[in-house]
């Protein structure tokens, strides 16, 4: 660094032959003394030593030579003063860098040393040079440590001892040294130095790996520039970039050090390229697993291809992005892909459409819709050459040759390029898709996929998509979803925050907010624990919609400590090729516990657990509804549970392993339990009791067992004599099959309480 070049500043004193009333005989400062006209200075031209120089008769105890311009002084600037001497007669003098320090009211900082060591002259016509380094800076090597109290200088030399010798003194020379001590002072190595151009085209390779090996702990800095590097470059020590990177698409900058959004927006000009750069760079990248995005916010015109980004389809090993916002700019590279197609289904081969018209034009990762499809079914995969498409599920009502529509959302992150990836974390982020796009589509296959603590601001059509088996094992913990929808009634809305097509999610500790439906789930193994997920609206008896939906009979799956509002768990089998029941598990597994559910503003038909079977022949075999709380609010319902009997009914008289108790019931109509307890009191003697589960029983389910009848007080007969008699049990009477007959052998009466089942055990 030279600050005379830099910064324009104006170092060097004026030469001797420019005038001699250009230097005092005392401080320098206006109004002192000049040398003009002095008897004992005069200039010489013909010196054999000195092109120019001046000749000075010392007569003063201490000779000073001071210039009258102002030399500035400044913080991180160091200036070396030297002066070339020759004694020619007379005494040998000393002589030694003097100065007078200045502050910004032109007064002498005389706390400050201005006088360096003295050297003595020792022989007539010996050129002697003495120097001294002059710096607000306390450091090593600096002669005349000054503060930053002194702004300029006059400088200058002083002569010192025996009056009445000559010396010849060469025009004073200051230089600029910071380069001296840049070094230690600045911490820094610039990759100009070791032989980059930054002219955009000359390849910079070379030059940041030699900066890089020789920094050893100090940082590079890439000064203004453009540096074009062509080869991938992995840089282990601090960097700081003033200017700009440029790389092909398909080589990567890896800055063990500085690996974050802020590092890379400034290396590639952009943050979004930066963004994308340092993706690239995670996927190969071994010193870290994580990358940080700075807190910052990255606006996006279209959805980053993370595939494409990284040039991989498979990915195994843990990695995380966190801390920042993707934020949705409006424009035409969010626009759904939708294509309409006819195509053939068939239950023999039920994950595939054959004969698909135009399958060329399909995109992999499309919501397939269309007549006999359920919800959420994707693309998985294509073969053009076959006129194929592989899909994520099977479809229940579909067989046989129709038309279908395919609609390819566009996502913040695309993760569909990759056929597996697998630990991939995305934690603190906020997807601000704005109604613009959706959130996050997931990969093809893969496990263990991790969002933590994200928000996903209002998507246009999907918070999180699974078009494969992408989502096995996924957590979604402490996310907020927040719908584009909020302000529609429920019935109008079509956006979903996720869905799963695997087995084994968590969801837990998700808020939830307004969308047509929270999770569509299939799979099984599933943990769904304290969320809190609410789809109302204003609408006075407004419709209500699932919020969990269930796809899958048999589903081992946890749904715990919840808070369902105005919104309803439904459970189906609409991604089965062939719904009737064919002596497969059926619907079991499903463990609903300690969840607060309320609604408001709803018709007395809403319910808030709804069985849904497509096909006919299913029945309950392991379910439990234990300890959780409904209530309404502003008006009542009849019950809580049904059965969706739009396409079949379930068949009750195979039930097994239902357990419904626990709950408590506000505003509704009609609590339910299994077992029922029913206190039977008989007034008119009879040989044969009919006992009334009434509504008691879950989902209008039949009684298939009588588990204890135990009188209370005495059973007499019509005479009131008391009879020590037992009766037999036949469950299941009734029109509704909600009775049990209690069978006494004789004419009797009294009071009974009876337990019922709706089930028998396994």
């Amino acid at each position: 660094m030279n600050k005379a070049i830099t910064d324009g500043l104006v170092l060097m004193p004026p030469p001797f032959s420019a005038g001699l009333n250009l230097w005092s005989r005392e401080d320098g400062t206006p109004g002192s003394g000049s040398y003009q006209g002095q008897p004992n200075a005069a200039l010489v031209t013909n010196d054999q030593d000195f092109a120019g120089c001046l000749e000075l008769l010392k007569t003063d105890a201490t000779q000073k030579l001071r210039s009258f311009a102002q030399t500035p002084i400044q913080p991180g600037l160091y200036l070396r003063v030297t002066a070339r001497v020759k004694a020619v007669s007379g005494n040998l003098p000393s002589v030694r860098i003097a100065a007078w320090a200045g502050d910004v009211g032109a007064a002498n900082v005389a706390t400050v040393t201005q006088t360096g060591p003295a050297v003595q002259l020792t022989t007539y016509g010996e050129v002697v040079t003495v120097s001294a380094i002059i710096s607000p800076a306390s450091r090593t090597g600096v002669t005349l440590a000054w503060t930053p109290q002194v702004v300029y200088a006059h400088l200058g030399l002083d002569l010192t001892g025996a009056n009445g010798g000559v010396v010849r003194i060469d025009d004073i020379v200051v230089e600029d040294v910071t380069n001296i001590f840049i070094r230690k002072l600045m911490d820094w190595v610039d990759v100009r130095d070791y032989g980059a151009l930054g002219n955009g085209s000359t390849n910079d390779t070379a030059a940041f790996l030699a900066a890089d090996a020789d920094a050893r702990g100090r940082e590079i800095l890439v000064p203004s520039g453009v540096f074009r590097v062509t080869s991938d470059v992995s840089i282990t020590s601090r960097i700081r970039f003033e200017g700009t990177m440029s790389m092909p698409s398909n080589r990567r900058l890896t800055l063990t050090r500085n690996f974050d959004l802020d590092t890379y927006g400034q290396a590639f000009g952009s943050e979004v390229e930066g963004f994308k750069r340092a993706m690239q760079a995670l996927f190969f990248f071994t010193d870290h697993v994580a990358f940080d995005l700075s807190g910052r916010r990255v606006d996006l015109t279209e959805p980053v291809d993370v595939a494409a980004v990284s040039g991989l389809t498979s990915f195994t090993t843990r990695r995380v992005v966190r801390n920042g916002s993707l934020n949705a700019i409006p424009g035409p590279g969010w626009t759904t892909e939708q294509v309409t197609s006819v195509a053939t289904y068939s239950i023999a081969s039920d994950k595939v459409l054959t004969g698909v018209a135009n399958v060329a034009n399909i995109p992999v990762g499309a919501l397939i819709t269309g007549t006999g499809v359920g919800r959420e079914v994707y693309v998985k995969s294509k073969n053009v050459a076959a006129g194929t498409i592989e899909l994520s599920q099977s479809l229940w009502g579909a067989a046989g040759t129709r038309t279908y529509t395919f609609r390819r959302f566009k996502y913040l992150l695309d993760f569909g390029g990759f056929d597996q990836l697998s630990r991939f974390e995305l934690e603190d982020i906020e997807f601000n898709c704005l109604g613009n796009c959706s959130g996050v589509m997931l990969p093809a296959t893969g496990a263990t996929m991790r969002f933590m603590s994200c928000t996903f601001n209002r998507p246009l059509d999907r918070g999180i998509t699974s078009s494969g088996t992408g989502c096995q094992g996924m957590f979604v913990d402490m996310c907020q979803f927040l719908s584009n929808e909020q302000a529609l009634p429920v019935a109008a809305r079509t956006s979903i925050a996720l869905n799963v097509q695997a087995n084994d999610v968590k969801l837990r500790n998700n808020r939830v907010v307004r969308f047509a439906h929270f999770a569509v789930v299939n799979g099984t193994g599933h943990l769904v624990h304290a969320n809190h997920f609410f789809q109302g609206d204003d609408d006075a008896a407004g419709v209500r919609r699932a919020g969990l939906i269930f796809t899958q009979t048999n589903i081992s799956t946890v749904v715990t400590g919840n808070y369902v509002d105005n919104c309803f768990i439904e459970w189906n089998n609409e991604h089965d090729a062939a719904p009737n029941w064919n002596d497969e598990f059926s619907f079991g597994g499903l463990n609903i516990v300690g969840n607060v559910f309320i609604a408001s503003g709803i018709t007395t038909a809403f319910r808030f657990v709804v069985v849904r079977p497509y096909g006919s022949g299913h029945y309950l075999n392991g379910f439990s509804l234990t300890s959780n709380s409904f209530r309404i609010f502003n008006s009542s319902i009849d019950r809580v549970d049904m059965v969706d009997t739009t396409y079949a009914d379930l068949d009750f008289s195979q039930t097994r392993n239902v357990r419904v108790e626990g709950n408590s019931f506000n505003n509704v109509t009609q609590p339910i339990m299994n077992p029922v307890t029913v206190a039977h009191s008989q007034n008119t003697a009879a040989d044969t009791w009919n006992v009334s589960a009434a509504g008691f029983v879950p989902f209008g389910g039949r009684i298939r067992l009588v588990e204890s009848v135990v009188p209370e007080g005495t059973i007499t007969n019509g005479s009131s004599a008391a009879r020590y008699v037992f009766p037999n049990a036949a469950p299941g009477t009734g029109s509704q099959g909600n009775q049990a007959q209690l069978r006494w052998g004789e004419a009797v009466r009294g009071k009974v309480i009876v337990n019922m089942r709706m089930d028998l055990p396994a």
